[in-house]
């Protein structure tokens, strides 16, 4: 069983089977991949004993391994049966059929609303369950507005230290109360007939009229690949897609942030009621983009529910965050945290949310680890991997690890460890569950290595590089064969 102490406290004396371990580490560890980069490693037992370590106290930049935190606490503390709720509500009266008054998509943080990701119900599935509910309730006619209600998280969708090339694209969009499709826009992309010509794009799911797009975008020079970064924010519905598209690309969907979600879900159902007979005369409307209807608005609490819907659960949710190092879903977890524990769905209540859950799970936050966010996005996020290490230890005392440990893949299997450790046998990367986090100059992976033995011991590890310059296909390797030397110790 893990306890309450500090690793440093912890270390057992050395074996000599660890004693080698280290020194095989090292000599992984100095090889000139590394020359110009930071490297940290820990690796202990499941009781804390330390195996082997370099620059472990070390705080480093962890990108998506931001995710094992975030994901675990969500698990620990919600619970893996955990759903967010989406509801249907109105204000006025119903009179013959007829709404006089707005109907209220009021959203609960569900970040699978229309998603296309397969856990999610189809977005067709979902407007027949909400046209339902508006059918059961008498209406079918609405002289009024469909409201995309997205107040249950309060302020801006990104964390602000993110990146300004980051928060337009895919894995930059940010949470909302109320999201749709993953808060993203897809546009059909091809190149030009020559380098420096414009850049064919046209938008394709979902449907923003509101939207003012603009393309100072360029064909490339081949294989210059694809650098186009969309440039946008919720203070105006305009978007500016920048960069360069290779000559030689072939055409492609590229999937950009889209920072009015809200409004964006009540259009699409606005256009499925009307395929189904139930018109709305005053069209769709949110609380981010102005339209000039809100001057009398009123509380969520002031709305009548008739009805709602729900997620998929915690646990799912959770498996495709770390799987397929979901950002939104990550950034999800952590804002409700805020919400459920401390009524507040802003940063600053989901850090504090944490920070009682790490205490919970007897981990002092006093050193080795400074959080940011819940995806790993920013580069103000610090962790240690000897703090990484002792909150995979203390997970596993959680009553729901054998979910969160379920939810971490292994390497050369499906999700973002597809390419790793492919020469390894089987036997080898199906005892290793780990997550993997990259970004420019990062690269890290953490996770647990299941004994080979039944009398065998777990070994609990943190790679983490930071500043590394070397391309990819020389650190992957490197790092592979840290993750199969450690599994080699049990």
């Amino acid at each position: 069983m893990w306890t309450c102490l500090t690793m440093s406290a912890q270390v057992a004396p050395a074996s000599e089977k660890a004693d080698g371990l280290q020194a095989r580490i090292e000599a992984l560890a100095a090889d000139a991949t590394f020359s110009q980069s930071v490297v940290g490693i820990c690796a202990c037992t499941a009781d804390g004993s330390l195996l082997a370590g370099i620059n472990e106290e070390m705080m480093l930049v962890p990108a998506s391994n931001m995710k094992l935190i975030s994901t675990g606490a969500a698990l620990h503390a919600l619970g893996p049966g955990y759903r967010y709720e989406t509801k249907i509500g109105y204000t006025g009266s119903i009179s013959e059929g007829t709404l006089h008054g707005n109907l209220y998509i009021i959203g609960g943080g569900d970040p699978t609303t229309a998603s296309k990701d397969s856990i999610a119900m189809p977005v067709e599935a979902t407007f027949a369950e909400w046209e339902s509910i508006v059918r059961e309730a008498g209406i079918r006619r609405i002289e009024g507005r469909i409201i995309g209600d997205g107040r249950h998280f309060e302020e801006m969708a990104e964390e602000p230290s993110w990146l300004w090339s980051d928060i337009g694209t895919y894995y930059g969009t940010g949470t909302t109360g109320l999201m749709f499709y993953e808060n993203m826009m897809s546009f059909s992309v091809a190149a030009g007939p020559e380098p420096g010509a414009p850049v064919n794009i046209r938008p394709h799911y979902p449907d923003t009229p509101w939207m003012e797009f603009r393309y100072s975008c360029t064909t490339g020079k081949p294989g210059t690949g694809d650098r186009l970064y969309m440039y946008t924010s919720d203070l105006a519905p305009i978007a500016e897609i920048r960069g360069t598209f290779g000559v030689d690309r072939a055409q492609k969907r590229v999937d950009c942030s889209n920072k009015f979600p809200e409004y964006t879900c009540a259009h699409h159902f606005r256009t499925y009621l009307k395929k189904k007979g139930i018109i709305c005369t005053e069209g769709a409307a949110d609380f981010r983009l102005e339209t000039g209807w809100m001057a009398d608005t009123p509380d969520t609490e002031e709305v009548k529910i008739i009805g709602s819907t729900f997620s998929p659960a915690l646990d799912r949710i959770v498996f495709e965050t770390n799987h397929a190092s979901n950002n939104l879903f990550a950034e999800t977890l952590l804002r409700t945290l805020g919400k459920e524990m401390h009524g507040s769905a802003c940063y600053d209540s989901s850090y504090v949310a944490m920070n009682d859950i790490l205490k919970d799970l007897c981990l002092g936050t006093s050193k080795g680890i400074r959080i940011q966010d819940g995806s790993g996005l920013s580069r103000q996020n610090l962790v240690s991997p000897e703090f990484m290490c002792r909150f995979l230890g203390a997970m596993t005392d959680s009553p729901h690890f054998g979910t969160y440990l379920h939810s971490l893949p292994s390497p050369g299997g499906n999700g973002t460890l597809s390419y790793n450790m492919k020469n390894y046998p089987a036997s080898t990367r199906n005892r290793i569950k780990v997550k993997s986090g990259s970004m420019n100059g990062v690269r890290c992976y953490s996770g647990y290595i299941l004994p080979s033995t039944p009398d065998g011991e777990t070994v609990i590890f943190s790679i983490m590089t930071n500043n590394c310059t070397s391309p990819t296909w020389k650190v992957r390797p490197l790092l592979d064969k840290i993750m199969g030397t450690l599994a080699s110790f049990n």
